[in-house]
């Protein structure tokens, strides 16, 4: 079966970022890359390079937390869910080649990119994250998409700048989650 010509366009920009870096890599990169015109590049992406890059990293998160599902699947309730959350997406990060490789050599182009995908990554925690949300007693007035959109922010947060926590080690992990991340949104009853 034929690549639909988007995602072969963001496999190429994926590709050039990881050799150029944000700021080098062309429009006229990603279609020499994905062996097609530039033409059919801004036909499918028409706010050009920026909006190819922008799209191109929610494109990569997507993926990213497309491997955490199956993870936490068996995870026996949210805190635990939460807790393979944090640690997955720390490891992931801390281990993504391309990603490092920006944040060392690009930051203040990566970092405003994630802010305006924010949206798209939310709702892609938010849909691991409702499932089990919407089994448990909540907190008064909280409702399983406030307590995801909230939870939501907090990992992606937390994922790539931990702050004073040590992501590797379980006790702290835990200790984040009960104590940060789940205050006020389980019912006191809990």
């Amino acid at each position: 079966m034929a690549q639909h010509p988007r995602e072969r366009i963001l496999q190429a920009t994926y590709a050039c970022v990881a050799r150029y870096g944000i700021a080098k890599t062309t429009v006229e990169d990603a279609a020499r890359e994905a062996k097609i015109s530039r033409a059919t590049v801004y036909r499918h992406f028409p706010g050009g390079k920026d909006q190819l890059i922008r799209e191109t990293i929610v494109w990569e998160a997507s993926r990213f937390f497309a491997r955490l599902t199956p993870l936490v699947e068996g995870a026996s309730s949210l805190a635990e869910l939460l807790e393979e959350l944090v640690v997955f997406g720390h490891r992931a990060i801390d281990e993504h080649d391309v990603l490092q490789k920006v944040l060392q050599t690009e930051p203040e182009l990566l970092l405003p990119q994630l802010t305006v995908g924010s949206t798209a990554l939310v709702g892609i925690i938010k849909a691991v994250l409702l499932p089990r949300l919407a089994s448990l007693p909540l907190g008064e007035g909280v409702t399983a998409d406030q307590a995801g959109d909230h939870l939501a922010r907090m990992l992606l947060s937390l994922i790539g700048a931990p702050g004073r926590w040590d992501l590797h080690d379980p006790a702290q992990v835990r200790e984040l989650v009960h104590q940060h991340l789940l205050a006020g949104l389980e019912s006191p009853t809990r």
